[in-house]
């Protein structure tokens, strides 16, 4: 039996937020810190797409397909038109991203991990046989799981998107669509297509839910037959080259980001993953930055929270209103964009807003049902 490698941090997972850490420890340059990936998978290729808001001019910018300083937010009532700035809509394809990562120094162990035992000095991460593949000071853990306890209201961002390819300009290439509210929606839950075009023959068409549950796979596809109706897209004149597929929890089960000690978990196993709307990428990419930051500076690869208490509280009561009928979910959307701007929406989301900030964004919503839903919220925490 070989002896298992000996690093300073080894990641458990080499997906997207594990990629965002090495991508981050590359551009800090820390040669002195050894490194391990631990994962079933060397990850490269197309496997998936993150769209996220933020500044331009990061670190980023050089991998992106695609960005947008407006926005397209449509109801069945009209189409508003938002200009994010200072932020600005980003598209970034999962291939620039893990060839970044791969550039980074690392140990790559292709094999899928098991246990993670901590014992206050150094982690030993073990494959699914038990034995000992690294052992580290510190370890950085990406792998899915559940939260610590059920929460009292659980739904899903759950999609399809078809990436469509045209002979001739069909669409905007300078504006994306954020939330688009004319599909169909569901008798509990929220609907929305959105597109993100890389040029005006080539962009991302999909379908979102959120929900209680996932659909049937033929239902995205008619739903997607659909909202290309409506956008005026012959698809039988197009070709689909990629389908991408993804299921997103929106709970308010609370996860564990530290389970003991010298373990650290990442991505929506860390609660990175905004409960009231599933977006996921722009806390992992901040948390990224700290854990690089920190390791430069000689301190621990402990990461913020990915968002204040009150905002998971926030997004709790937005859930429970949502999941009860309390409020209709294309007009609770629509009334947020229409009332704020469009960048302190977005902040809110990314969880960057100040106090006085949340009571505004609180005020432009219905207050009467919000306040149903806190009241609920509240009594069920008591149980």
């Amino acid at each position: 039996m070989s002896s298992p490698v000996d690093v300073d941090l080894v990641l458990v997972g080499g997906g997207g937020a594990a990629s965002l850490v090495l991508a981050a420890l590359g551009r800090k340059k820390l040669g002195g810190v050894r490194v391990a990936v631990v994962d079933p998978v060397l990850k490269r290729g197309q496997d998936r797409t993150w769209a996220f808001w933020g500044p331009p001019g990061t670190a980023l910018d050089p991998l992106l397909s695609a960005a947008w300083d407006d926005v397209d937010v449509v109801t069945p009532a009209g189409r508003r038109v938002l200009s994010l700035q200072p932020l600005r809509y980003a598209m970034l394809r999962s291939a620039p991203l893990y060839e970044l990562a791969a550039r980074t120094e690392a140990v790559r162990v292709t094999a899928a991990a098991g246990s993670v035992t901590d014992d206050g000095e150094r982690v030993v991460v073990a494959g699914e046989d038990g034995t000992p593949l690294v052992r580290a000071s510190w370890a950085l853990d990406s792998r899915p799981r559940p939260p610590r306890r059920a929460g009292r209201t659980n739904w899903l961002q759950h999609f399809r998107g078809w990436w469509l390819e045209a002979d001739r300009p069909v669409f905007d290439a300078g504006r994306a669509v954020l939330m688009d509210f004319r599909t169909p929606q569901p008798a509990r839950g929220v609907s929305f297509g959105y597109v993100l075009p890389v040029s005006d023959r080539f962009a991302l068409v999909e379908y979102t839910e959120f929900s209680p549950a996932r659909l049937a796979s033929p239902a995205y596809d008619r739903a997607l037959r659909g909202y290309c109706d409506l956008l005026g897209l012959n698809v039988a004149e197009m070709r689909v080259r990629e389908v991408e597929d993804g299921v997103i929890p929106m709970t308010d089960g609370p996860f564990e980001p530290r389970p003991s000690p010298r373990v650290i978990r990442l991505g929506t196993a860390g609660g990175a993953t905004r409960p009231s709307t599933g977006f996921t990428f722009s806390a992992m990419l901040r948390q990224a930055d700290q854990i690089a930051g920190a390791l430069a500076a000689g301190q621990p690869p402990v990461p913020a929270p990915p968002y204040p208490a009150r905002h998971l509280w926030m997004d709790a009561v937005q859930l429970r209103a949502l999941d009860r009928g309390l409020v209709d979910g294309v007009a609770f959307f629509d009334r947020l964009f229409d009332r704020n701007p469009a960048s302190l929406v977005l902040r809110f989301l990314d969880g960057t807003t100040s106090v006085a900030e949340d009571l505004r964004l609180m005020s432009s919503t219905p207050l009467l049902p919000m306040m149903r839903a806190a009241a609920g919220d509240a009594i069920a925490r008591l149980r």
